[in-house]
């Protein structure tokens, strides 16, 4: 009777789930009284344990537990990350996903964890699946925000905006597939658009690579969006990993790619085209006429090659960025501070410890530039020459002799390039040209400025001994004299001259070379370009100076009156009288605050400066302004976590002065600024005081282009007819950063306008949102807000991240939807501050009051 054995088995197995099972129970709970015990003695692994063993034998507890959860893992991996103990850290938070795989608060947490150990693709993965789940989560979306500008820079808005760029790419890969290159290979393929291009030229095979997992999924979208998904096969890996017949069937004859920097070396499309030649691409073609071998049976490189330029230059904002200009700061004296310059530092040897340049839009830097040369041809490179390529890193340096057109103070060497795309299309990346390319900027590090004069010729030496255009500024020649800008180089070249006439002093110059690398290397210190213009920012350090000297004098009465009154002065004479004030200075990176605050007299500083040799300079300086060695500690480097950054080392006593790093380099609010500012406040003496007490944001209502063009792909019409816009607009951020508002191409619509505030001094005066009505000053299109802020040391004394030698950049929030005004009419702007990310909307306000 197989039916009465069936239903009799189903109806024993439906008692049986209903059944309790005792030692179950006994087991759950006691692991969950273990959990709460094991937090109670913040024992958080053990807690953590037990409850990983509840949740999956009972997942019916997993709302019950979820808090407590989720604060015992947050707590561990906390301590996991303190021990650097990584994979545990990652399996645990693999364990609590399998649990919760939609619970957007571990994946934000999980996030955030990778984006500090620099696996900023997975990262923002682990965001925008919190946003998926919670679109409104306002930490996921600060964070997807931050790891957006990294993984899909604002150059690739950019680039597909530049519509003059992508019609000459696409005109050299269709002239190049129609003439017989039908197989193809984009290297570095970003959203796809140039193997796209290929595909719609007719190419038969379409492959293409990206090593960033962020840009290869969007371009995975792209093409699947774009009908091609069958016809280009895209691999997520480098173009040196890729092999034939692994990864593509057989070499192909074409290789497009734009794998190049504002130096045009710096992204490594020498050592990628030379690994395709030899193995990924077919032979080149003989002879100089370029259709003269069957395309068939050739290889060839679109873009086929480049010329870089170059020109000397004198420009303050880059000076200021990049070496010391300053004698004195705040009170002090920089004489003892040694050589300080930034880590772009350009040499004929490669050094791990810099990088031979920057990048500038020249056009937009503050304060201009002015031509000390006439544009010099620095080097021609031929991507379809394999000879030429392997050559590169080998050529002997090339010296070249500049006349000096114009007078004035060298500061850099200003580089750009043309891009031959082929013989009819190029690419100019020059300072004066309308082009989405920066310019790179090689800056000069004389200890003092030097003022070129017309009639003078530069000295610059060019190689490229590790792949990298390296220029290197050697010296002058005035009146037949050379002038050698760097006095080390001098000394040894002095010392050369004298080792080719006497061996015995070949070997004594040896030595003194030696010791002079050595003596070099005791006072030489890098410090970040931000780090450099904060350095030569007077009117900041001196304000800083003013308000601790007003805190420290108001103190010291306070504590005279106290001693008065309590009657503890009998011989006229206090004990605690010379009772040291103690300041805390936690500024990121280099700082002198607390230097300055110890030169008060009567002051302890304590300073948040963890570099060793950046150390060694303030210990220098101390020394030099008679500052006792007592009076000046580090001790940051060894505390862990933020509440334990802002404790006292000597408990009983508080904080005179505590100085917060409120404002990033790049124009928006620190995290967790508020949250240091609360713990601050309860670390103070009575009379002690945060700096700075108050900061006020400002902005203005401005139509500019240039953030729509830099912030998202506009118009409706598809980029060479390709719909690309709606998959990477899903990574534009809505506030604009790094921005010099002073050069910003832009139409002001409106005055200034205080839009919030911030009181770190009584938490009971702040909001998160604020309406504010604004008059429109002329007619146009609103686009954007850009914003800066008033930090207020005290009542009297503040700063401006607007001012011409500030280290701070501004930023902008740039509308979704552009607003059309006219003049007069009354905008309504909705600003909102969460935590540290600021969000804006706005309005035509139709109402009468």
């Amino acid at each position: 009777m197989p039916h009465a054995s069936a239903k009799s088995k189903h109806g024993r197995r439906a008692r049986r789930r209903h059944r309790e099972d005792p030692a179950r129970n006994e087991l759950l709970s006691c692991s969950l009284e273990s959990a709460q015990q094991c937090l109670f003695n913040h024992d958080y692994g053990t807690a953590f344990v037990h409850y990983l063993l509840v949740l999956n034998l009972a997942p019916e507890f997993k709302n019950f537990a979820k808090e407590s959860f989720r604060f015992t893992l947050f707590k561990w991996t906390e301590e996991l990350e303190s021990v650097g103990r990584i994979q545990e850290l990652f399996d645990c938070y693999e364990q609590a996903l399998e649990l919760f795989p939609s619970d957007e608060v571990i994946l934000n947490s999980m996030g955030e964890h990778l984006f500090r150990m620099g696996f900023r693709d997975e990262a923002a993965c682990h965001f925008h699946k919190a946003l998926k789940v919670r679109p409104e989560y306002p930490e996921a979306r600060e964070n997807f925000y931050r790891v957006a500008n990294w993984l899909v820079e604002r150059w690739h808005f950019l680039m597909l905006n530049d519509h003059g760029r992508n019609r000459k790419y696409q005109q050299a890969i269709q002239k190049a597939v129609q003439s017989g290159c039908s197989t193809v290979l984009d290297i570095g393929t970003g959203t796809g658009i140039l193997g796209m291009c290929a595909k719609k030229a007719g190419a038969a095979e379409v492959y293409a690579c990206e090593l960033s997992k962020t840009m290869y999924d969007l371009a995975c979208e792209v093409v699947t969006a774009n009908g091609m998904d069958g016809s280009i096969k895209i691999l997520h890996k480098k173009s040196m990993e890729m092999e034939v017949p692994k990864d593509i069937p057989h070499r192909v004859s074409l290789v497009v790619t734009e794998t190049v920097d504002a130096g045009l070396f710096g992204e490594g499309i020498i050592e990628s085209l030379i690994h395709a030649w030899q193995h990924l691409l077919l032979p080149p073609q003989r002879g100089d006429d370029e259709f003269q071998a069957p395309p068939s049976v050739t290889g060839r490189v679109i873009p086929a090659g480049a010329t870089m330029f170059g020109m000397a230059i004198e420009c303050a904002e880059i000076r200021r960025h990049h070496r010391l200009c300053v004698s004195e700061v705040g009170g002090l004296s920089l004489a003892a501070a040694g050589q300080l310059c930034s880590p772009v530092s350009c040499s004929a040897e490669p050094d791990d410890a810099t990088e031979p340049y920057t990048t500038e839009r020249l056009i937009r830097v503050p304060g201009g530039y002015k031509p000390l040369t006439n544009p010099f041809r620095a080097l021609n490179i031929d991507f379809n020459n394999m000879q030429e390529l392997e050559g590169l890193s080998s050529r002997k340096v090339h010296r070249i002799h500049l006349p000096v057109t114009e007078q004035g103070e060298l500061d850099a060497l200003a580089v750009w390039f043309q891009l031959h795309l082929d013989k009819d299309n190029c690419l100019s990346t020059g300072p004066e040209e309308d082009t989405c390319w920066e310019q790179a900027i090689y800056p000069v590090h004389s200890i003092k400025g030097f003022s070129l004069k017309r009639g003078d010729e530069l000295i610059v030496d060019i190689s490229c001994h590790d792949a990298y255009l390296r220029l290197y500024t050697v010296a002058v020649v005035r009146d037949g004299h050379e002038i050698y800008l760097d006095k080390h180089l001098e000394y040894r070249r002095t010392e050369s001259s004298i080792c080719n006439s006497n061996p015995e002093a070949e070997l004594c110059s040896a030595l003194a070379c030696l010791q002079t690398d050595r003596n070099r290397g005791t006072d030489f210190c890098l410090l970040e370009c931000s780090e450099m213009a904060l350095l030569n920012n007077k009117d900041y350090h001196q304000s800083f100076r003013n308000a601790l000297s007003r805190l420290i004098s108001q103190l010291k009465v306070a504590r005279q009156n106290q001693e008065r009154g309590s009657g503890v002065q009998s011989d006229g004479l206090s004990t605690d009288c010379h009772d040291l004030f103690y300041v805390l200075d936690v500024s990121e990176g280099f700082s002198l605050l607390s230097l300055i605050a110890a030169s008060q007299g009567d002051v302890k500083a304590f300073s948040s400066v963890e570099k060793t040799k950046q150390q060694e300079v303030l210990k220098r300086m101390a020394l030099s302004s008679n500052i006792p060695k007592q009076n000046l500690e580090f001790w940051l480097n060894n505390v862990d976590g933020e509440q334990a950054m802002l404790q006292r080392p000597s408990k009983e006593k508080l904080w005179s002065a505590i100085i917060l790093d409120c404002i990033e380099t790049c124009g928006l609010i620190r995290q967790k600024l508020m949250e240091k500012a609360s713990l601050a406040r309860c670390l103070l003496e009575e009379g002690g005081r945060i700096f700075p007490e108050r900061i006020v944001i400002y902005g203005v209502l401005v139509e500019s282009d240039t953030l729509l063009m830099e912030s998202a792909v506009q118009g409706l019409e598809p980029t060479l007819g390709f719909n690309i816009a709606p998959f990477i607009n899903q990574f534009t951020v809505p506030v604009h950063v790094f921005l010099d508002f002073s050069t910003l191409d832009c139409r002001h619509l409106s005055e200034s306008v205080e839009l919030f505030a911030l009181d770190l001094t009584d938490a009971t005066a702040n909001y998160t949102n604020r309406e504010i009505k604004v008059q429109a000053t002329l007619a146009g299109r609103i686009t954007a807000i850009p914003f800066w802020y008033q930090v207020h040391l005290d009542q009297e004394i503040s700063v401006s991240t607007l001012s011409q030698n500030s280290h701070w950049k501004q930023a902008a929030v740039v509308l979704q939807q552009p607003l059309d005004v006219r003049a007069r009419d009354c905008v309504r702007l909705s600003v909102m501050l969460h935590k540290s990310t600021i969000s804006m909307s706005a309005c035509i306000d139709n109402t009468t009051e």
